[in-house]
């Protein structure tokens, strides 16, 4: 199993990034899947999370409004729309495959990693 991320780089406040996963090796459509980011000297936290058929989401509060999760069957594929970005936004993001059909915030609920992809936001 191999989970791709990239999108990541250097993007002003204010700012806009879209996070793409290349999963291969397991197809997303039969699980959640969810990103996670840890900022320098922080544990690993929540962002987003999508249930396997899409109809449920859930972010982390100091991201809702802001940051939008999705998903592409056919190019079994996982995304994050981050708009609004700003410094405390600014940490490696994950992309994870849930071991179920529900998402969660727990990493523990989830079984296959990408190797992230780094964000910062500055001037």
């Amino acid at each position: 199993v191999q989970l791709q991320a990239s999108g990541g780089g250097l993007v002003q406040p204010g700012g806009s990034l879209r996070l793409s996963c290349a999963a291969s090796g397991v197809t997303l459509e039969d699980s959640a899947i969810g990103w996670f980011r840890q900022a320098p000297g922080k544990e690993r936290e929540g962002v987003a999370c999508i249930s396997d058929s899409a109809t449920l989401t859930s972010y982390g509060e100091s991201v809702k409004g802001r940051f939008t999760i999705s998903r592409a069957y056919a190019q079994n594929t996982m995304y994050l729309e981050m708009n609004s970005l700003s410094p405390e936004d600014t940490a490696v993001y994950y992309c994870a495959v849930a071991r179920s059909a529900s998402g969660s915030s727990d990493a523990g609920r989830y079984a296959y990693w990408g190797r992230g992809t780094l964000v910062t936001v500055s001037s």
